[in-house]
């Protein structure tokens, strides 16, 4: 426990800290490797890519223990803090669901509102707050400064769910901040006005996901740290790149 405790400390350091992280989103040993090498600080594991790289799906569909031992893998083999995304946490209750990413090695989390496993159901927003208060509870009983990155899909799932979809993105993560979620993640953001709503709107970081190379809807590097944007993953985009760029590649071999 002792590593962990320190690597989530240094994590939530890094989320205090004022500045813009960039975690790459890494799905085995080699990407995370590949990640560490160019300097970067942290890193997150995606689901979609871990179940792209073991031939199954995104949405709960991985066995829990299958997952994990991909984290434990990659959070064996460097030596940075590694948050993990575990969607809407696997039907786990909290204490289960902290007792296994910190045994995985795990310094933060990804947990996000729509219930995979009860057909896409969205919790509602005390739910979902609650839900993380309740992580945020078992990891502080644990004695560790756990990263919590409270996930919203309001956005993304837009009018057919939400009224004003945008507004419930923002009352989403303003609860999750009260929760005590370290960083929000409202996902589905693709204008700089969008994003500047949402930035003032909270406290802590605000997640967002950029392209490696072609960055975000609201503009490059520069422009999200300009408007506010504390936290950078890039969910299955950089994955994606390298497979596109690879067949373009390997067709010449063909």
């Amino acid at each position: 426990m002792t590593d962990v405790t320190q690597l989530a400390h240094t994590l939530a350091a890094q989320h205090e800290s004022g500045d813009t992280l960039v975690l790459p989103t890494v799905w085995d040993t080699w990407s995370a490797t590949v990640a560490t090498e160019a300097g970067f600080a942290a890193l997150t594991i995606g689901s979609h890519p871990v179940a792209d790289a073991i031939g199954s799906a995104d949405g709960e569909n991985m066995e829990f223990s299958t997952y994990l031992e991909v984290v434990k893998r990659i959070t064996s083999t460097v030596e940075v803090p590694v948050s993990v995304d575990v969607e809407s946490g696997y039907g786990l209750a909290a204490d289960e669901l902290v007792g296994r990413l910190l045994d995985a090695g795990a310094a933060g989390a990804n947990i996000e509102d729509v219930v995979h496993s009860e057909g896409k159901r969205v919790r509602d927003r005390q739910e979902h707050a609650d839900y993380i208060s309740a992580i945020r509870n078992a990891t502080d009983a644990a004695g560790v400064e756990f990263v919590i990155n409270g996930r919203t899909d309001a956005v993304k799932l837009g009018t057919d769910a939400f009224e004003d979809p945008l507004g419930e993105a923002i009352a989403r993560i303003q609860l999750l901040e009260q929760a005590g979620a370290r960083a929000v993640y409202p996902v589905g953001l693709t204008t700089a006005d969008q994003v500047s709503r949402l930035v003032q709107a909270v406290s802590v970081p605000v997640n967002v996901t950029a392209h490696p190379v072609n960055g975000h809807g609201a503009g490059d590097l520069r422009s999200l740290i300009e408007l506010g944007v504390r936290r950078v993953t890039f969910g299955p985009l950089w994955q994606k790149w390298l497979s596109e760029v690879s067949s373009t590649q390997l067709k010449n071999w063909a």
